[in-house]
């Protein structure tokens, strides 16, 4: 286990005590997330990087030492981590890149990269003796709590806006999960559950607003650097939404980079869609994280549909500090990439990770991926999720010849097709 140093505000520079504040800071609000922070220098002078990645469990748990965990925690028995990295040629020649890869989350337990937080938070919210966990969400994190919690027998409480699709709220009903259909906005769900945790003591698992989530999605980026000898790309494409993942990302590297186990930091371009485009906008204006305002959030990509991003402060910095860069698009361009990411890698995505797909080809266009560079598209969640969204990318595609039950007819149909 990693032993907590200190939880420092995103935004005003604030240090707190661990065991001081729970979850954001008391000083700046919501808008102030906290950054987990470690005694790098002890770290490094008690982990071997070789030694701790050989011969460990296959899974997120391999990087434990490097996780806030108390002493003794027991975890989920599923395997939520080293999820498959495939070399992309064909997706790298379609963007006119030297080398690209996906990295695919969809491949997780409840299938996206969300089941990282949810796995960790779950396991502190049992070893601090939490009886009810809760979240809400716009269905992944949620599915990905529902998941684990089963796995475990936590009790949970989850609160999904009503418009969220029926695949991800029946995969809640089958873990067993506590449902509550809220009847408005993803950010309106997020503070009706805020509400709910205060005054019936559960824990909250809300995104970015439990510093603990990026900590569990910080894992991806470790498993990137391992899995490419720790030699990592030029850039890592993101889908955005609350700006959590991205922040996770940021941290993964910073980790390794403070350690001494990578030679820099990849930059980051964060991919929002442009109906719900906070982040974008903020980065394109020069905006404080503190200075953003809601906005109305409307796209076909619910997992990152967010007026006002959660983890905005954390998602801002990691932009800036790698110099990277955030872009919008459309949902015409998401929905096309559904089927163009299959086609060009085999894996079956949901809009939010089509998401990457149209926003590469934004960021080349505006020169902040080059010809000569290494790529990494983080896909996060499973097509599956969202199969309603996949069938309308496809609606103006054949569904195919039919044909009668001979194969000289089939053949002669081919041939002449």
């Amino acid at each position: 286990m990693a032993d907590v140093a200190l939880l420092k505000c995103s935004l005003c520079g604030r240090e707190y005590r661990p065991d001081a504040v729970e979850y954001t800071c008391p000083l700046c609000g919501a808008v102030g997330t906290l950054d987990v922070l470690f005694d790098y220098a002890d770290l490094t002078a008690r982990l071997d990087r070789d030694a701790l990645t050989a011969s460990r469990a296959q899974s997120m748990w391999r990087y434990r030492d490097l996780l806030p965990l108390p002493e003794g925690a027991a975890v989920s028995p599923l395997r939520v981590g080293t999820t498959p990295l495939y070399d992309a040629p064909r997706l790298a020649a379609d963007l006119g890149l030297r080398q690209a890869w996906v990295k695919d989350d969809g491949a997780n337990p409840t299938g996206s990269l969300k089941d990282r937080a949810s796995a960790l938070v779950v396991a502190r919210a049992q070893a601090l003796g939490f009886a009810t966990v809760s979240t809400a969400s716009t269905g992944n994190a949620a599915a990905a709590l529902a998941g684990i919690a089963a796995s475990v027998g936590q009790s949970v409480v989850i609160l999904v806006p009503v418009a969220a699709p029926e695949a991800k709220i029946a995969q809640l009903l089958v873990y067993g999960a506590r449902v509550l259909l809220v009847e408005g906005t993803y950010d309106q769900a997020f503070d009706l559950c805020v509400a709910l945790c205060e005054s019936e003591g559960w824990y909250c698992r809300n995104t970015g607003m439990n510093p603990y989530t990026v900590e569990g999605k910080k894992t991806v980026s470790y498993e990137i650097a391992e899995d490419l000898g720790w030699d990592v790309p030029d850039a890592v494409v993101v889908s955005v939404g609350d700006g959590n993942i991205l922040a996770g990302v940021h941290k993964g590297f910073v980790d390794l980079h403070r350690l001494g186990w990578i030679s820099r930091i990849p930059r980051l371009i964060g991919v929002q869609a442009a109906g719900s485009r906070a982040l974008v906008d903020a980065w394109e204006q020069g905006l404080n994280a503190a200075d953003m305002v809601p906005q109305p959030a409307e796209t076909i990509a619910d997992s990152i549909s967010a007026g006002l991003p959660r983890d905005r402060a954390k998602a801002l910095r990691a932009v800036r500090e790698t110099g990277g860069a955030l872009v919008a698009v459309s949902d015409e361009a998401i929905l096309t990439g559904i089927p163009a990411l299959a086609r060009h890698t085999g894996v079956f995505v949901e809009p939010a990770c089509a998401a990457v797909y149209a926003g590469a080809h934004r960021a080349v266009e505006y020169g902040y991926l080059q010809a000569s560079e290494r790529v990494l598209f983080l896909l996060t969640g499973n097509g599956l999720k969202d199969v309603r969204r996949a069938q309308q990318a496809v609606s103006g595609v054949s569904a195919g010849m039919r044909v009668p039950v001979d194969a000289e007819v089939v053949r002669n149909m081919l041939l002449s097709s």
